[in-house]
């Protein structure tokens, strides 16, 4: 069995533990080891991955592996990975442990619980993974199901209107998604669904033209680009912490791989002609997602509305199409995965002790609980791009990636994304001051204990990924280099360095 295999044999082992286990307790344990295990299997990957490029290994993906599934069709489980796809999966093994340390207490079909979330780790892993088109249409469908699961059974608020949202709108981007690949195979005349197959053909501009539209639009939706985010907000003020942690910090990802990987390097003559429309999509995300979020007092809305405004900068860094847009799209995606994840988690901390998500109704949580009250605020000062914090290397990469390209509407687009860091600043501010300092608004609050040991370490697990991008970021960067450099010299004229 080769390596890359293990990645979705050890997700899968585990929830057959989690199935047949007897005790709750015995429940917990068991998906904790196995995500642990999937942690430990990811770094070590990570490792033999750069050892193996340190040996003088060039290939563009390394540890190719291909098991037949559907022959007549051409539909092979083929796998292989690349620095852009590993820093993907080390994010999506640390909000795994994280989400489970968070849900340590959840008692409600605790057994069904755990197994969903083994399930949405298993998708996300072999999206990540696959060269398959196919393949990575079957992952990226299977996360939809345990999405909605999660927010229709454990959820809260109008939970039965959000998981519903939520589901038909993924579909919708879905059926874009599998139109464009379709389109993808076809065009090759049916003979393979590897994308490093197909990106050694030429395809016509007119074909391009169409299948890009419909591939970044569709993997737009799961990554909440406007104006088909409205599925986030709803999604993930009902969902329980550990599925807004999922929703927010992996499977938004999905949608920002997607369109990188597929859309923009499988038909790199329409992205360089048709990239300004997510241009313009982009901007808006952001500032509106900037704007809205201000103007939320549940705080589950304000992280959910601040990720819509977070991940405008992903498509940002896409469309523009410079090296070092490319990069900072990239660590964006790793950074607001990790950072939202630890926001989701500090918040749901808050929420079970308190019962309520309102900011003003909340007060002196720093003081009561001062280890809860830390995280929130870190995650808050990474969101607002604080030096040292991983928020600050990845916009600041976007920023400097867009300001490459020449034009006054690509300057115009890159300054109205500057400016929503003073937006940004404001809502995290006074969040910070409402929730988390000044005085104790409620007796009731005195009695509160801080974070428990589950919820101590995924805390600290997820603000050592934080600081790690924060601080070494060139780390990260020597990883995906060669990546970011392959993709953009894809395109017909060199628009950056």
């Amino acid at each position: 069995m080769d390596i890359l295999s293990l990645l979705l044999v050890f997700p899968v082992i585990t929830a057959l533990g989690i199935l047949v286990a007897k005790k709750d307790k015995v429940v917990r344990w068991t998906a904790l080891s196995g995500s642990i295990v999937q942690l430990f299997l990811a770094i070590g990957i990570t490792a033999y991955y750069v050892s193996l490029r340190n040996a003088g290994e060039t290939g563009q993906m390394l540890l190719e592996s291909s098991y037949e599934w559907f022959a007549p069709l051409q539909i092979y489980f083929s796998a292989a990975v690349d620095g852009i796809s590993l820093v993907m999966i080390l994010m999506t093994a640390m909000v795994v442990v994280a989400g489970i340390l968070v849900s340590w207490k959840i008692g409600k079909q605790v057994k069904e619980f755990f197994f969903l979330i083994l399930l949405l780790s298993l998708s996300a892993y072999g999206f990540f993974i696959s060269t398959n088109l196919f393949v990575m249409f079957f992952f990226l469908e299977l996360a939809v199901i345990p999405k909605y699961l999660l927010i229709g059974v454990w959820g809260s608020g109008r939970k039965d209107y959000s998981a519903m949202k939520l589901a038909l709108m993924l579909m919708f981007g879905s059926a874009l998604v599998f139109i464009g690949i379709l389109g993808l195979f076809y065009f090759t005349g049916a003979q393979t669904w590897d994308f490093q197959e197909i990106a050694k053909m030429h395809i016509p501009i007119e074909t391009q033209r169409i299948l890009y539209i419909l591939l970044f639009t569709g993997f737009g939706v799961f990554t909440a680009m406007f104006p088909f985010h409205t599925w986030a907000p709803d999604g993930h003020s009902s969902a329980p912490t550990a599925a807004s942690m999922f929703l927010a910090g992996i499977s938004m990802k999905l949608g920002g791989y997607g369109c990188l990987r597929v859309a923009t390097y499988l038909l790199p003559d329409a992205a360089q002609e048709l990239s300004w429309i997510f241009i313009i999509t982009a901007s808006i995300a952001i500032i509106y997602g900037a704007f809205a979020t201000m103007m939320q007092k549940d705080l589950k809305y304000m992280n959910a509305y601040s990720s819509v405004s977070h991940c405008g900068f992903v498509i940002l860094g896409i469309a523009m199409l410079t090296k070092a847009a490319v990069t900072g799209a990239v660590m964006q995606m790793v950074s607001h995965g990790i950072m939202t994840a630890l926001f989701f988690a500090s918040i749901g901390m808050i929420y079970d002790r308190a019962h309520t998500r309102q900011a003003d109704e909340l007060g002196g949580m720093l003081k009561q609980m001062p280890f809860i009250g830390s995280a929130f605020i870190i995650s808050g000062l990474c969101s607002l791009g604080l030096p040292g914090f991983s928020g600050f290397v990845s916009e600041m990469t976007v920023f400097v990636g867009s300001w490459e390209r020449t034009g006054v509407f690509y300057r115009v687009a890159t300054i109205l994304a500057c400016a929503s860091i003073v937006v940004t600043a404001v809502y995290i501010l006074r969040a910070v001051g409402f929730a988390i300092w000044g005085t104790v608004t409620n007796k009731e609050y005195l009695k509160f204990k801080d974070a428990t040991w589950s919820e101590r370490s995924a805390a600290v697990l997820l603000t050592l990924g934080i600081l790690i991008i924060g601080l070494a970021p060139f780390l990260f960067i020597h990883l995906i280099d060669a990546d970011t450099t392959s993709i953009v010299s894809r395109f017909i004229a060199v628009v950056g360095k």
